[in-house]
């Protein structure tokens, strides 16, 4: 086997796995938002274990994309995301004992990490595989969501609707780049 068809084979590989990790965290959303936003109102104690389990999903995902990528990869933004996503979880379920917008505040905080992070995968990944702009054009508008959780946190009927919001564009953007790394994989087995 030559290095052109081992670099075809890691870029298959890497590829499909992403894919899948984006489509199943595209159908996360999906649940999520249909969770939230029936328990708003009828059980503010769901409402408040769904707030906790964002993040800690996102600790989930991350760890499935490590193990997504090939070894030689670098993978420290991932693990920074994992530590940052562990302390956000334990902050927003924290935050949840004092107030809807301290836990708003918490999670606006992460929103503004976790986007700078997606943003730089998405940036050195487009190289790799491609059809990453879905990805960056996430990462950017995370960032931009965090300081709008924040900004919003003393009104919080419309920061947890943001929150709604801010779930249905990342897995616009997941299913986008799923579709995308399809057509990465399609072409890469018709090089291979």
């Amino acid at each position: 086997m030559n290095s052109n068809s081992a670099v075809s084979s890691d870029t298959i590989q890497t590829a499909q796995s992403l894919r899948n990790l984006y489509f199943l965290r595209t159908a996360f959303s999906a649940i999520w938002i249909i969770l939230l936003s029936s328990s708003l109102k009828s059980s503010p104690q769901l409402a408040n274990i769904l707030f906790i389990i964002y993040p800690l999903w996102d600790v989930l995902a991350t760890f499935l994309d490590i193990k997504a990528n090939p070894r030689q990869a670098t993978k420290t933004p991932q693990y920074v995301n994992i530590v940052i996503g562990v302390l956000t979880t334990i902050g927003v379920a924290l935050a949840l004992q004092i107030s809807i917008p301290a836990a708003l505040i918490v999670f606006g905080i992460w929103a503004i990490v976790a986007g700078l992070i997606q943003l730089i995968l998405g940036l050195s990944r487009r190289r790799q595989l491609g059809g990453q702009w879905a990805m960056i054009l996430s990462g950017g508008q995370s960032m931009l969501a965090g300081t709008a959780f924040i900004l919003l946190a003393h009104s919080p009927t419309m920061g947890i609707n943001s929150l709604i919001g801010y779930s249905a564009f990342g897995a616009f953007y997941f299913l986008i780049t799923a579709i995308r790394l399809t057509v990465t994989v399609r072409m890469a087995k018709l090089v291979a």
